[in-house]
């Protein structure tokens, strides 16, 4: 049996795009009927001190309403080289509960590797009220480094085919 619209959902939370254009203010996801979240970045090779920085935040609606960080993150999952080769295993970072992740891997080098970052978000850690969540990637500098953000809602609270999902706005 697939995995699509039984167990996860895949939704884009920004495009490919060139993350030293300007900041990138990904799109909103509900986390109503799942579990919860676990979103994707990945990057390319930028310039040396251009390193990335993700911002969480929750939403009460899916566009408008109130918005707020989200300063769950105290753990993300990343997978780094110069070159990804499809050989590296992933590293579990930790860090002091916060709404964001700065220069992934705190190496200073991030900017000059490409990466795979993974940030896990539960539907029960946002605040009364707030039904939505998006990452915000901050303007990387003035060199040219590629990245997109995508989601996975996870633990599908209804199953369906496919093609007859709900969107996830």
């Amino acid at each position: 049996m697939e995995a699509l619209g039984r167990l996860v959902d895949i939704c884009i939370g920004a495009a490919p795009v060139d993350l030293s254009a300007a900041a990138v203010t990904g799109k909103r996801v509900k986390l109503r009927d799942c579990g919860g979240l676990t979103i994707v970045v990945v990057k390319g090779v930028g310039t040396a001190g251009d390193d990335p920085t993700v911002t969480l935040r929750q939403h009460t609606a899916g566009t408008g309403g109130t918005t707020a960080t989200l300063p769950v993150i105290d753990h993300y999952y990343l997978k780094d080289a110069t070159a990804l080769a499809g050989t590296e295993t992933w590293t579990r970072v930790t860090q002091t509960a916060a709404a964001t992740v700065a220069d992934p891997g705190a190496a200073g080098t991030s900017a000059e590797h490409q990466q795979i970052l993974v940030i896990e978000v539960e539907a029960e850690q946002l605040s009364d009220g707030y039904t939505h969540v998006s990452l915000d990637v901050a303007d990387v500098g003035t060199n040219a480094q590629l990245g997109t953000v995508l989601y996975l809602r996870r633990d599908l609270a209804i199953e369906r085919a496919p093609a007859a999902m709900v969107a996830s706005l």
